[in-house]
């Protein structure tokens, strides 16, 4: 199985977190969100304990929300003790509602509007991550007139390329986010910065991308690297002695076999040694390291059961099982060309020989979960399960076609319940006049 929190029980059906995935197919209905509540807690310690070990001072994870964000998850990040990357004010509402400390949330975003950051300076948001000199100008105004000093990272593009999709790569020098260290912006970036009297610079952020495996390198060490440099030689002209360097999220997971088995501790480790190595090499007091994982905490934490329903045969050509979900709660394959792992849930056992294209319910030729996929043959009513779905599915799912969104199911300890519930139809409508 694609993870080992997936297993086949005596009646050959799929589990999930050791509960029957078609007991979990009736109770709730499909299309349904699973989440395995204790694999998420042990990533959260495994980042958390890893990184004090390793680091040491106030080095963190923070929980990146917007890989899936609802009221509980943060009550979540909030007992486990991390602290969280939010990129909205939407974000930050749901993390307040949830009783999250904001003292220990940081404020992302390319283009914070005046209201956003009113708004995060009301809730006590701790840190913002800006991302330019007229973020700094409107942050600096706002703070000035409600009375408050607001800390601020400093986004910044090292110029790294991970290889990985264009789309979830965030670290070149021609990236949407933050100011380049190459061009000579990041410095005049900081300069600003400290020219503001309402701001205080507590350190650097970079991203250099997602789904960063063994294979691409060492991209932290690399980020790290030209990060460090930028630290030392802005210490030597302003005196800028940084108390963290954060540098992102993106450890990769598994969503096929083909995929390889990441070693977060083992890489956190090898990172906490290139860091303090290259600090001490420079001179420099080790700054306190921050890491945003979010995919890596959650993505198989997460399984989507559906129902098939019409199975297409087009003799010659190919075949097609439709599902009652799609693009609607799952979009990846739409926008990325994502892959995943699919089975049949209630015929785990069975020989997979049928090669079929697995599609949604949408209007809509792109809406595809997966093409040329093997499973055993498919009937209508068989419960269809797609696995590593716990990252950016429920986070990006929509209402197209008036299609309501699933519920979101958590499992733990042997027990689910419902963290939240299905969308009604007249859910949809609560909006209209």
């Amino acid at each position: 199985m694609i993870c080992e929190n997936i297993g086949i029980n005596a009646s050959g059906h799929l589990t999930f977190s050791g509960l029957d995935s078609i007991d979990l197919a009736k109770k709730h209905g499909t299309p349904l969100y699973l989440l395995d509540e204790d694999r998420i807690r042990d990533r959260c310690r495994l980042y958390k304990n890893t990184m004090q070990e390793c680091l040491g001072g106030d080095s963190r994870p923070l929980y990146a929300g917007k890989a899936a964000c609802f009221k509980r998850m943060y009550e979540i990040m909030r007992e486990e003790g991390l602290s969280v990357d939010l990129v909205s004010p939407g974000e930050i509402h749901t993390a307040m509602k949830a009783g999250y400390p904001m003292e220990n949330a940081f404020f992302h975003g390319n283009n914070k509007t005046d209201g956003d950051i009113a708004y995060a300076i009301d809730c006590g948001v701790g840190c913002f991550v800006a991302d330019g000199e007229q973020e700094l100008d409107a942050a600096n105004r706002i703070a000035g007139e409600k009375g408050v000093c607001q800390n601020m990272l400093l986004r910044l593009t090292p110029g790294i390329d991970p290889h990985t999709y264009d789309a979830v790569a965030t670290g070149k020098v021609d990236s949407k986010f933050g100011s380049a260290i190459e061009t000579g912006q990041a410095e005049a970036f900081l300069k600003h910065a400290l020219s503001l009297p309402n701001l205080k610079v507590i350190g650097y952020h970079c991203h250099v991308g997602s789904q960063v495996f063994d294979e691409d390198g060492t991209v932290y060490q690399d980020a790290a690297d030209i990060m460090l440099a930028f630290t030392k030689e802005m210490l030597d002209k302003y005196g800028v002695q940084p108390k963290y360097l954060n540098l992102g999220g993106g450890y990769g997971v598994r969503y096929t076999d083909r995929d390889p088995q990441i070693d977060i501790a083992a890489n956190i480790r090898a990172l906490a040694v290139f860091v303090k190595e290259k600090a001490e090499s420079l001179g420099l007091v080790c700054p306190s390291v921050l890491l945003e994982p979010g995919r890596s905490i959650v993505a198989d934490a997460g399984m989507t059961l559906y129902t098939a329903g019409t199975v297409k045969r087009i003799p010659g050509y190919k075949n097609y099982v439709s599902v009652d979900g799609g693009m609607t709660d799952n979009p990846r394959y739409a926008l990325y060309g994502s892959k995943y792992t699919i089975y049949i849930a209630n015929k785990a056992t069975a020989e997979a020989n049928f090669r079929c294209d697995v599609v949604g319910r949408c209007c809509e030729s792109g809406d595809i979960i997966q093409p040329a996929v093997l499973l055993p043959e498919p009937e209508r009513g068989d419960i269809i399960a797609v696995c590593t779905t716990g990252a950016y599915n429920y986070a990006m799912a929509s209402n197209y076609n008036r299609i309501p969104r699933p519920p979101v199911v958590m499992l733990s300890q042997g027990n689910d319940y419902v963290a939240v519930r299905r969308e009604t139809y007249d859910d949809l409508m609560k909006n209209d006049i």
